[in-house]
């Protein structure tokens, strides 16, 4: 970059840049990496479109350049992503939230609503960057909220993300199955955004997810049910009688998530994401089946 570049002109110059180098999404890709340089909105960049960039604002936004040319996605360049309208801190440790995991939190308030006035204990499992557990906590300010995750580098993210939205959260580190039973059961809701990708589907990807994105909350062994099938034992002791499962499962799963579901004694919903694919399962306790008396005539 010359002299004198102003806002719009470093703004065209790296679409035009992005474009020619296959990199998704370019003109939001350059407005979010200059307005985190300049520590402002993106609408504010189209306020001050004649501004010039100090030197410092210059170098800071070609490395941004830099690393987004490599692929690496840009709420880890930044190091925060937008979700459910709160600011959640994200590293390479933890998945960045996608929209659909909105639309599960969506559908555990409106779950939450059937409780009334009722005390909430809630958990998430597989937390990652706590957007889940913090998104319920923001608006169900009297529940218990519980959070499990394997990866001591997530939970270090959950907790500064719960800490910076002031809720209190009691983190679990640890495989679920072998933490369970040190939650106390029951729980009115349990939500998960499990590992549901195989890795035979790898390769469809793209380079930001493969690349960046930490595999252990991405794939599922030995195959992309695994999760599920492991958690649901453990998923049915905890739950409350009275309680809700909401799971997030891969576009084309939600049929044999269900059919999981169904051999643990439990009825489902599938939930539609905007594109009309199945996304969230929910799942509650089926009532029980009572024998019939053989009458005496």
């Amino acid at each position: 970059m010359n002299d004198l570049w102003t806002i719009k002109r470093a703004l065209e110059w790296t679409v035009q840049y992005f474009q020619k180098n296959d990199v998704p999404e370019p003109r939001l890709s350059a407005e979010l990496l200059l307005a985190g340089v300049l520590g402002c909105r993106r609408i504010d960049l189209y306020l001050q479109f004649e501004r010039i960039l100090t030197p410092g604002e210059r170098a800071a936004y070609r490395e941004y350049i830099k690393r987004r040319l490599r692929r690496e996605p840009v709420q880890y360049i930044l190091g925060e992503a937008e979700f459910y309208g709160l600011s959640l801190k994200v590293t390479p440790a933890v998945l960045i939230p996608r929209p659909e995991t909105e639309l599960l939190v969506e559908k555990a308030l409106e779950e939450a609503r059937r409780f009334g006035t009722r005390p909430l204990r809630i958990l998430d499992v597989g937390t990652g960057s706590g957007c889940i557990i913090v998104a319920l906590g923001k608006h169900l300010p009297e529940a218990e909220l519980w959070a499990v995750d394997s990866s001591a580098a997530a939970l270090e993210v959950a907790r500064e993300n719960a800490l910076r939205h002031q809720l209190e959260v009691h983190f679990l580190e640890g495989r679920f199955e072998a933490v369970a039973p040190d939650l106390p059961a029951p729980f009115q809701l349990i939500v998960s955004n499990p590992p549901y990708i195989s890795e035979q589907e790898k390769a469809l990807l793209q380079p930001e997810v493969v690349q960046f994105e930490p595999a252990e909350a991405l794939f599922a062994a030995p195959d992309a049910l695994a999760a599920y099938r492991n958690w649901l034992p453990a998923f049915r002791k905890l739950l409350d009688e009275q309680g809700t499962i909401l799971v997030e499962t891969a576009y084309n799963q939600s049929d044999v998530v269900c059919q999981l579901f169904t051999e643990f004694q439990f009825q489902t919903t599938v939930v539609k994401d905007y594109q009309d694919y199945g996304r969230i399962v929910i799942a509650r306790r089926a009532p029980a089946v009572v024998p019939k008396q053989n009458t005496i005539q």
